[in-house]
């Protein structure tokens, strides 16, 4: 697995899924925005300051890849010929969780993605976002209005809307608005080996 190599903020695992874990002790306990947790992360370094490295977590536990990322022929009459992303197949209700922190920048409905997620990780400078499509349902916390997400939060569950030919979760990376391949960044392999 390779590290995503860019100016971002490190990281934040709370080891394990949210879940599992506690409340935070009041609802402003956790900062709004990724340079106002800088501080808190790293007191000598000021926004955007960090040239670090950044590991993503496989957004859904034990996935493979069933459509790599680029050129493919059209997996039907409505799929695109240049795939943005990744899939996962899973089961419907499967969690999917977020693959680092970040600031959740877009919920929404999309005809060809269906139910979607968009997270902004890293500085305000040169962030990177990572998306979550074909989701049946949001999770509580993002659906309420959640704006901070940590690694391994649960953002959603594996669901088939917008065009799909079966449950899975469609994943991208976005370096200022170009997708780029998720598969060197994500610990999995391609279902099909």
């Amino acid at each position: 697995m390779r590290t995503l190599a860019l100016p971002v903020l490190l990281a934040l695992t709370l080891g394990g899924p949210a879940w599992a874990q506690a409340p935070p002790a009041a609802p402003d306990a956790l900062p709004a925005t990724l340079p106002e947790a800088l501080p808190r992360v790293l007191p000598e370094t000021g926004p955007g300051a960090l040239p670090g490295e950044i590991d993503l977590r496989l957004p859904v536990a034990g996935a493979c890849i069933s459509s790599p990322f680029g050129h493919r022929r059209a997996a039907g009459p409505a799929a695109a010929t240049f795939h943005n992303g990744v899939d996962l197949p899973a089961p419907a209700g499967t969690w999917v969780t977020a693959a680092a922190a970040g600031h959740v920048v877009a919920v929404r409905y999309l005809a060809s993605f269906g139910l979607e997620v968009e997270i902004a990780h890293g500085p305000p400078d040169h962030p990177f976002i990572t998306r979550y499509a074909h989701l049946g349902s949001i999770a509580p916390g993002i659906a309420s209005g959640t704006s901070w997400i940590f690694a391994g939060d649960p953002i959603g569950r594996v669901g088939s809307t917008g065009i799909t030919y079966g449950t899975h979760l469609h994943f991208e990376i976005r370096i200022d608005g170009i997708p780029i391949d998720p598969a060197p960044y994500l610990n999995t392999k391609n279902c099909r080996l």
